[in-house]
């Protein structure tokens, strides 16, 4: 059975550069969506312990200096 013409070494390194080209253009988009879901990941994480620290009390510097100290302690213990 009869393939079509073949193709020359040239038309090959030009598919292949399309390709790369199309492959790498894919690669940047799902890394920019990659970028965004890690940033709706920390505005969900810093909306939750904002309520966290509204519902006790909280200021942001009291809620580190308490972390701080704690961390200390478990450091020395």
């Amino acid at each position: 059975m009869a393939r079509g013409p073949r193709k020359t070494i040239d038309e090959k390194i030009q598919a292949k550069e399309e390709l790369i080209q199309s492959l790498q253009i894919r690669i940047k988009s799902e890394q920019a969506e990659l970028t965004e879901l890690y940033r709706e990941k920390q505005a969900e994480q810093l909306s939750e312990l904002s309520d966290i620290l509204n519902e006790n009390g909280l200021s942001a510097m009291e809620a580190a200096a308490i972390l701080r100290e704690h961390t200390r302690q478990q450091q020395t213990a």
